[in-house]
């Protein structure tokens, strides 16, 4: 029974992905993953970790009308929703691209 509990224990220590998952209509925790974003340092709507492979979404930085889904406008005012950059235990997982943005 102990080596059940310390397996069980094991694999939810190394599957852990954070609370919120991307899904399939672009959004997390019912926001859509596109829009202006505002970078903060505490109380982000999201928690996200910016990696070079296997991303949960990849994000294109744009300039105007980040509309579609990955494309984010990066804004100091009127955000769509806020980003903190952690290293770990993220919302979600970031790939910056030039080129198709979106989900993976």
């Amino acid at each position: 029974m102990n080596a059940i509990l310390s397996m069980l224990i094991f694999a939810a220590m190394f599957s852990y992905n954070g609370d919120e998952t991307v899904e399939s209509d672009c959004s997390c925790k019912q926001i859509p993953l596109y829009g202006k974003v505002k970078v903060v340092e505490n109380f982000a709507d999201f928690k996200v970790k910016v990696v070079t492979n296997f991303p949960d979404l990849k994000v294109k930085l744009v300039d105007n009308f980040p509309d579609d889904c990955g494309e984010w406008q990066m804004v100091e005012n009127f955000p769509d929703f806020t980003v903190e950059f952690v290293e770990s235990f993220p919302d979600f997982e970031i790939e910056y691209v030039e080129n198709f943005p979106g989900l993976p």
